[in-house]
């Protein structure tokens, strides 16, 4: 079962807008949910995460500050809320969850796309003016 990403849109640079994943199908244990993003011809690259245990949270640093990711574990749903949107924000955005955990690790302190998954289809955000 993928996890569902929607919210993805046309925006203005310095926009804003609200992403959300659907984890509500999803019976198989995790540890963290993480959103990544892909633009045309770039590899996919992890933007933000969320720990399941803690709620603890971390940032890849060029969305600190404008970025906010949160959890609803009452709907088992995850937003990613997008401030002062500029065009590199433009990409595919996908949701997964990290399902394996390195020895001496922590959930979300190394989100390597290949401790994450299933990917489903994504939202697309574009930013232009």
């Amino acid at each position: 079962v993928q996890l569902q990403a929607s919210g993805g849109g046309l925006v203005q640079p310095g926009g804003s807008l609200r992403l959300s994943c659907d984890a509500s199908r999803f019976t198989a244990d995790y540890y963290a949910i993480a959103w990544f993003r892909q633009a045309p011809g770039n590899e996919r690259e992890w933007v933000s995460c969320i720990s399941k245990g803690d709620g603890g949270t971390n940032y890849r640093d060029s969305v600190k500050g404008r970025f906010t990711i949160s959890s609803d574990s009452a709907k088992n749903t995850v937003h990613l809320q997008m401030n002062s949107l500029k065009p590199e924000d433009t990409a595919v955005y996908y949701c997964a969850v990290q399902n394996r955990l390195r020895i001496g690790s922590l959930p979300c302190q190394f989100p390597l796309k290949v401790d994450f998954g299933p990917w489903g289809q994504g939202t697309l955000v574009t930013v232009s003016s």
